[in-house]
């Protein structure tokens, strides 16, 4: 988008300045109402009563209990704030307001107005809203590639024919790529489109794409203002990645509260799509990890591998058919979800008296999946068999159905009771449940140290549901201690659980096949939503010329930003990487000081080998510090005793040392009487004869290798 005049110059400052001040103002709002009426000392009423009233707010017309999180403490965010507005019951107090009975009317006339219009869909309206649905519908299921592709096919007529909500599907994976193809300029077009008629999501998608220079001229304003209008309609992307902004100081000031408020909504948004049994597995592979350690933390299964199970798994073995159930059923380790292969090894171990299948059984039937319909009664009745040979996930499961009226009556006692069992065993939604439960007072008194426990426990195993509790009680100091920083991460790690989390998957493959510009596109944007991995995934393609902006200053520039970033969460190598850039040179000037600083962080806060190294040869050749030969010893010990990868490089370079330095120790004791060496190797070998003197060295123990391996072999 090109600004030409000055009268639309003026405007979008205009509108700058409004975003920043809503922002500024909602910023305000949020930390006072957090320091205000928070305090769980201060809700009133009777724990029991209160369980009904939950009960009966939080049940369908079914009787099943609904999965949408819904503290008590949380709304505390309603009771005894009736000053502002809000009963005791969570309900708007209108009829407080003495509105005019004329004015009543009116409004009233209005909205039925307003709905009529509404209701009267074009014939093309109404057959793109079908389109949408069918598309929706295919892709709730999950099933396969076609049905995939064959929803995108409904969403682009759907979109063709001017639906809002299609084109913003269709925009996203012209993004993505994943159904249809990768086209990152028209994605562009499509949003700025979408946000003409005011869409959160085509305004977010607009500032994704300027805060990473996609199809545009990067620019970081005009990507604050169309993430703050995404983030204020309620996109949850555009509410990530302001989020991320604030935390880290990214363009705007760092804010601790600011990014709370921003996590705390999108967290809410991951829980409340996740179920009580937990999320799908997030794959995250670090593209530079692969290089420095390669096979290590791999999580992709090879086929072989999974043939050799298949084959197993149809001669009968009961591990094989569990095993192979639960890899389909959660998906993920390069394996595509299919509910109806899980459910077929399942019924197969079944057979067998498996407890463990019996359970994953109750557990499908509770949840319902693609393959097989919701149905309690027959959930309640694996998960009995189950739990009656001592197996967690099966008592875990009565818990929950006890908790929820989900085929029986509620019981707490009971619930509680199957929770304990499993949770003894470790199972982590026995823990979750015991802290839900006491989180809430269902059927216990009210213990938030007790919930904190519990959650923690479960928070281990990494269920998104523990840690989005753990971060509603932290960011309220329910059982504990305020601490806004806490609260921020563990609302962040759930917001990473997100959908969206989905396309590492789709990028890795892209980049795996040789497609690095699909890649880089999606590591980019999923590195503007904060996560550190994309980042450095990002940050390594540009490194590795894979992908270019311009000339290769621009490229470095660009790796330059994503490296900063992904080292400020944490990642060693990104910050190894940062002391690289500074003291070669790449993407800024060259810098041996701070090239130093990013060295001494990574090898003392992280013990990495290869800056200690670094660390080494600047001190034994005094670059960007002052030059000490016992310090260079020191740390190159040092990255020999981190690693076992530096031993061989750090005993060349000790033997450089003892070279290079022996005739300057034996000259501070004065041994002038013994013999006299007055010898400057620049004279006759030249500037360089450092490397020829390790390149000797490197070919010397070179061939003391070789004689010793083929001495091995004549002895044997």
């Amino acid at each position: 988008m090109t600004y030409t005049t000055k009268t639309k110059s003026m405007r979008d400052k205009m509108i700058f300045v409004s975003c920043l001040l809503t922002s500024l103002f909602m910023c305000q709002a949020t930390t006072a109402f957090n320091e205000g009426d928070l305090n769980p000392q201060t809700v009133q009423g009777d724990p029991e009563h209160d369980v009904q009233e939950r009960n009966q707010e939080n049940s369908d017309s079914s009787g099943h209990f609904s999965e949408e999180p819904a503290p008590t403490n949380e709304e505390s965010d309603t009771i005894g704030m009736s000053e502002s507005g809000i009963d005791e019951g969570g309900q708007d107090t209108i009829d407080a307001v003495d509105l005019p009975a004329e004015n009543t009317a009116e409004t009233m006339e209005s909205v039925k107005e307003k709905s009529e219009k509404i209701q009267e869909l074009t014939p093309e309206e109404k057959e793109a809203q079908e389109w949408y649905s069918s598309a929706v519908e295919l892709l709730r299921k999950r099933t396969n590639t076609h049905g995939h592709r064959e929803a995108y096919r409904l969403l682009n007529q759907a979109a063709q024919n001017g639906h809002v909500p299609s084109k913003e599907m269709v925009a996203m994976d012209k993004i993505f790529g994943v159904y249809g193809k990768h086209n990152v300029t028209r994605a562009w077009e499509m949003f700025a489109e979408l946000s003409e008629v005011g869409s959160p999501n085509g305004q977010a998608g607009l500032g994704i794409l300027y805060a990473g220079g996609l199809a545009t001229n990067s620019s970081q304003a005009k990507s604050l203002v169309y993430l703050t209008f995404g983030a204020l309609g309620g996109d949850p992307l555009g509410q990530m990645a302001l989020g991320y902004r604030y935390w880290s100081g990214v363009g705007v000031l760092q804010s601790c509260e600011t990014a709370l408020m921003y996590y705390k909504k999108v967290a809410a948004v991951v829980a409340d799509d996740v179920s009580l049994t937990g999320g799908s597995m997030v794959q995250r592979i670090r593209l530079l990890d692969e290089i420095e350690n390669p096979g290590a933390g791999t999580f992709l299964l090879d086929d072989d591998l999974i043939q050799y199970y298949q084959f197993l798994a149809d001669n009968g073995d009961v591990a094989a058919q569990v095993g192979l159930g639960q890899l389909f059923y959660q998906g993920g380790r390069g394996v595509v979800q299919d509910h109806h292969r899980a459910n077929d090894y399942f019924v197969q171990a079944e057979n067998l008296e498996n407890a463990n299948a019996m359970a994953y059984l109750g557990k499908m039937y509770a949840e319902g999946t693609d393959a097989i319909e919701r149905n309690n009664e027959t959930a309640l009745r694996y998960y009995k068999m189950a739990a009656e040979q001592g197996n967690a996930m099966g008592q875990a499961g009565l818990g929950m159905l006890y908790l929820y009226g989900q085929g029986v009556e509620i019981e707490y006692t009971e619930a509680l009771r199957y929770f304990n069992l499993a949770a003894d065993q470790g199972h982590v939604d026995g823990q979750l449940h015991l802290g839900i439960m006491y989180y809430f007072g269902y059927g216990v008194k009210r213990d938030f140290k007790r919930a904190v426990k519990y959650f923690n426990l479960a928070s281990q195993s990494g269920h998104v549901l523990a840690l989005y509790y753990l971060g509603l009680m932290q960011s309220q100091g329910m059982g504990m201690l305020r601490s806004c920083s806490t609260a921020v991460e563990l609302f962040k790690n759930v917001a990473e659980r997100g959908t969206w989390s989905e396309y590492f998957m789709d990028a890795y493959d892209a980049y795996k096949t040789g497609d690095y510009e699909q890649a880089i596109v999606i590591y980019q944007v999923l590195g503007e939503l904060g996560y550190e991995v994309a980042q450095s995934n990002a940050a390594f393609i540009l490194d590795q010329g894979e992908v270019t902006y311009g000339d290769s200053g621009e490229t470095y520039e660009r790796a330059l930003v994503y490296w900063n970033r992904a080292a400020s969460q944490g990642y060693t190598l990104a910050t190894v990487k940062l002391g690289d850039y500074y003291y070669y040179g790449y993407g800024t000037g060259v810098d041996y000081e701070t090239s130093a600083t990013h060295y001494r962080l990574a090898s003392e806060q992280m013990n990495n080998a290869q800056a200690m190294f670094n660390l080494g040869y600047m001190h034994e050749n005094g670059i960007g510090m002052r030059k000490d030969i016992h310090l260079a010893k020191r740390f190159y010990d040092m990255a020999a005793d981190a690693s076992a990868d530096a031993k061989i490089p750090v005993a060349i370079a000790l033997a450089k040392l003892a070279l290079l330095y022996g005739p300057e120790y034996f000259a501070e004791y004065d041994v002038s009487g013994l013999f006299t060496i007055n010898i400057n190797p620049d004279d006759f070998l030249g500037s360089d004869w450092d490397l020829y003197a390790i390149t000797l060295l490197a070919i010397m123990l070179g061939f003391l290798i070789i004689y010793r391996r083929q001495r091995g072999i004549i002895m044997g």
